[in-house]
């Protein structure tokens, strides 16, 4: 049982990166003609040789797994031509979240270049919920449809499943989430996860498993990959907004996926960045900031369907008349998430919840929609595994967030007797609770949390590649740290850390809430533009400290045709914050 008091810290732990082999680090240098510092940062982020090296700069689509080391694929792909041959009906049906429906959309997107007979399908949140629905089933009985092919869902819908068998509808199941300890009896089940699978990558996304059966059927039909790789554009988007490790296959699809969006081919997606005022070159945060949540807004505030429609238009008219609508919704879910964060908060901050390990809340009005973004901002202000409630269409649905390095997944495994359904991975979940359970498994969550959550889980924290000065960073610095993107979740853009800086007296406030100044090393006049979002409240102690430690990314900003290195403030340390190192 924990010992601390879980009261969340503001104040966050620099966890700096250990030395390593000097040796080593000078040889790599050398190798690839970078310092020292870069070498280090590549070695710490398991590039060690220059093939390795090569890989990470150079990612190739030749580099993409075999398709067919997962398990099931040649069953999968087997029904899939079968089908095609006998001219049957199949049903792409996907999740309503934009993993979901990017999926849908590549998946319908390529196949029906190949096949007459095919239909989507998305779920209403609302009225079906999460996962396979019978409602779902019955409309594609109705339509005669012999296969469904599910995206992003479909490892815990056992009942479904079955349901379907019944019917006559054989399933393949192409999931990413956790799967339990025996698998629905579909014709196929498509998970890199499953225990059985010996795929080399664990960490697609749901549109990636999509992707690779797609990849399959190419390989076996002798179809050119170029066409599949027209889709490779949706893919990423998927694996920047369902928040999975940019490392290894993810990395290569991410790395020429950002280059076909930002090509602007589909008409979607050029509404969709126009409507969101990008005028630059999309990143991953890009896409996470201001793509994801207006396709996530469709299934969130109405159907998830205008979200395929958009992503399948044919025509910028059509496509743009999409994006709009979109849009209208994402303003509508900002709204939402605003006042039921406020009301959030103000629960936690009551005398039953500050003190606990973790923080479960129910009220029945909350909009379904945005629970899970309202799970998120409350880590924000209370760093602790998170789960909120509400009740929709007579049910009791949750959505729940994990801090860093916290397995969500095996917490709710012990509380399991207490759900009617639910499903996930480590770092989010969704489930349904029956009302008369909810005590008893807020009771049961939160001493589950106490007793494996560990002590420098309960604080957040920034990593720290590397330790440097002012005077080591250099626009040759900036390029190669840039060539290190796509940036994301396994491979984050590098924080670095320099001490003993000061102020050169131009510390200002901006738009009330940013901090803007020029950092400078104590007693030089080597000095950089400086910003921190939303770092305002550090204003008066930079103004009132002779010298504080910064810990920040490299940027290049542009302003009225002028190109400067920029420092993105991260956190700030003052002296009587030394002991947050670790």
């Amino acid at each position: 049982m924990n010992t601390i008091s879980p009261v969340n810290l503001q104040k966050k732990l620099w966890n700096i990166t250990t030395d390593i082999d000097s040796l080593k680090t000078t040889e790599f240098s050398k190798m690839l003609n970078i310092n020292t510092s870069l070498a280090s940062l590549l070695i710490n982020r398991g590039i060690d040789t220059f093939d390795k090296a090569k890989d990470f700069f150079r990612p190739e689509l030749e580099q993409l797994y075999n398709p067919f080391l997962m398990k099931d694929m040649d069953r999968a792909v087997d029904r899939l031509i079968q089908a095609q041959n006998n001219h049957e009906k199949i049903l792409i049906y996907g999740d309503y979240d934009v993993d979901g429906t990017t999926a849908v959309s590549m998946f319908y997107g390529f196949f029906s270049n190949f096949h007459s007979e095919l239909y989507y399908y998305i779920p209403d949140r609302y009225k079906e919920g999460y996962g396979v629905s019978k409602i779902g089933i019955d409309w594609a009985a109705s339509k005669g449809i012999t296969l469904i092919i599910t995206l992003d869902c479909g490892i815990k819908s056992f009942e479904a499943t079955k349901y379907a068998q019944a019917k006559g509808i054989d399933c393949i199941l192409c999931d990413h989430h956790e799967p339990g300890d025996t698998l629905p009896e579909a014709y196929a089940v498509l998970d890199p996860k499953r225990k059985d699978c010996t795929y080399p990558f664990k960490e697609l996304s749901g549109c990636g498993v999509g992707f690779k059966f797609l990849h399959a059927y190419c390989l076996q039909n002798k179809t050119t990959l170029s066409l599949l790789f027209e889709q490779i554009d949706l893919v990423t988007i998927s694996i920047a907004a369902d928040i999975v490790p940019i490392v290894d296959e993810n990395r290569i699809i991410a790395f020429w996926g950002l280059n076909a969006l930002n090509q602007l081919k589909r008409p979607g997606i050029k509404a969709l960045s126009g409507i969101s005022g990008f005028k630059k070159s999309l990143t991953i945060t890009d896409v996470v900031f201001g793509l994801s949540p207006r396709i996530n807004a469709a299934g969130r505030i109405g159907h998830a369907d205008s979200a395929v429609k958009l992503l399948l238009s044919q025509s910028e008219e059509e496509a743009n008349i999409w994006a709009e609508k979109l849009n209208t919704k994402n303003a509508l879910r900002k709204d939402y998430d605003a006042t039921i964060t406020a009301e959030a908060l103000e629960m936690i901050r009551s005398k039953d919840n500050k003190y606990s390990f973790s923080t479960v809340l129910f009220k029945e009005d909350w909009h379904k929609g945005v629970i899970g973004i309202v799970a998120s901002r409350c880590i924000e202000h209370f760093y602790r595994p998170t789960i909120i409630l509400c009740e929709s269409e007579g049910k009791i649905s949750g959505s729940a967030r994990s801090v860093d390095s916290f397995d969500l997944y095996a917490a709710l495994c012990e509380c399991d007797d207490l759900l009617e359904q639910w499903g996930g991975h480590a770092h989010a979940a969704g489930l349904t609770i029956k009302s008369e359970n909810i005590k008893p498994f807020k009771d049961r969550f939160e001493t589950v949390v106490s007793r494996k959550i560990l002590p420098h889980q309960l604080v957040p924290s920034i990593k720290i590649d590397a330790i440097i000065q002012l005077d080591q960073i250099t626009e040759k610095l900036y390029h190669v740290i840039s060539q290190m993107a796509p940036f994301g979740p396994g491979n984050m853009q590098p924080i670095f850390l320099s001490q003993r800086l000061t102020d050169k007296g131009s510390a200002r406030i901006l738009k009330e809430k940013h901090l803007k100044m020029k950092l400078s090393i104590l007693g030089s006049n080597i000095s950089f533009d400086a910003i921190g979002f939303g770092m305002a409240h550090f204003f008066d102690q930079i103004v009132a400290s002779t010298s504080f430690d910064v810990c920040y990314q490299i940027d290049f900003n542009e302003f009225m045709g002028k190109k400067s290195i920029q420092l993105l403030i991260k956190d700030i340390h003052f002296e009587e914050q030394s002991e947050s190192f670790n």
